[in-house]
């Protein structure tokens, strides 16, 4: 058995164990299994059904192509017409990381490299400083990057954090999710950041 399968397989078990727990713990046990340089196998990227893109109805007065994340629920639309949008599954920011609020896709990169910000060096110290862009690298396939913060919309090399709250700010989504998402969205687009949908 190779050291790959071992890591997997344990993985595998830390990560079925995480989902008896209580959400606020397995969001805390989570966010310990960040693993730079770690690649996904496709059979850890296979989200549950509700965590996969799918046309949904949805009400909103903003015009088709809007990305409306509503940080509670864990998704993320984008508008379509006739009252629909296509849903994602997402990571969200963990507890003190929430925030909501309207920007603008400002920039939009494929496999981007990740700096991590001082900061999060600060609370994660074994974080690398630099780590050029590719399939282990935590920010995935494509990045769309909102106004001039340090938040994104991006991939990830963690799919078994969809659907939680563990990340500093940014949203994420699996790989061929972020993918489909980057081929959609042009430069400009409206981002509304909600903690819950309104009513």
């Amino acid at each position: 058995m190779t050291t790959k399968s071992v890591l997997t397989i344990l993985g595998s078990l830390c990560i079925a164990a995480m989902l008896t727990l209580p959400a606020p713990a397995a969001e805390r046990a989570l966010e310990i299994l960040d693993q730079p340089g770690y690649v996904p196998t496709p059979e850890e990227e296979m989200l549950p059904a509700e965590f996969r893109p799918q046309p949904v109805y949805f009400r909103t007065s903003e015009p088709p192509g809007t990305i409306i994340i509503h940080t509670e629920e864990r998704f993320l639309y984008v508008v379509q017409e006739n009252g629909q949008a296509i849903r994602y599954g997402v990571g969200v920011g963990r507890e003190g990381f929430e925030w909501q609020g309207l920007l603008k896709v400002s920039r939009k990169t494929e496999w981007p490299d990740w700096r991590p910000p001082p900061e999060m060096i600060e609370r994660q110290p074994y974080l690398p400083r630099f780590m050029a862009g590719g399939p282990g690298n935590p920010l995935g396939a494509r990045a769309l990057y909102l106004g001039d913060t340090v938040y994104r919309i991006h991939g990830t090399n963690q799919p078994q954090t969809i659907g939680y709250a563990v990340s500093s700010g940014c949203f994420r989504l699996v790989n061929r999710d972020v993918i489909d998402l980057y081929e959609r969205i042009p430069v400009g687009t409206k981002v509304i950041v909600r903690q819950a949908a309104q009513l």
